[in-house]
């Protein structure tokens, strides 16, 4: 079960960097909250979303990012892996 807060936040930031994505929160009209440049492999958040708003934004946008778990710290790893297997479960 994922929580809220502003470290979990932090945990998720760290695992888009290990990946090579760099998070920008930019006020703008984003439909889903997000806008991702993927050849630039940088993510656009919009930054009036809350923290419960960004944690979420970035953990539907996992499954679409072309992510090597290997490459990833431990507990980034294992923050993506939970975050995916959360994912499944819930279809």
């Amino acid at each position: 079960m994922i929580k809220y807060t502003k470290t979990t936040l932090k945990k998720f930031e760290l695992l888009c960097e290990e990946a090579g994505y760099k998070i920008r929160y930019e006020k703008g009209q984003f439909q889903p909250g997000y806008c991702l440049l993927e050849t630039k492999k940088v993510i656009v958040i919009n930054k009036f979303l809350s923290t419960e708003g960004r944690i979420s934004t970035i953990a539907d946008l996992l499954e679409l990012l072309d992510i090597e778990a290997e490459i990833l710290s431990k507990r980034s790893r294992e923050l993506y892996l939970e975050t995916m297997n959360q994912k499944v479960n819930l279809f």
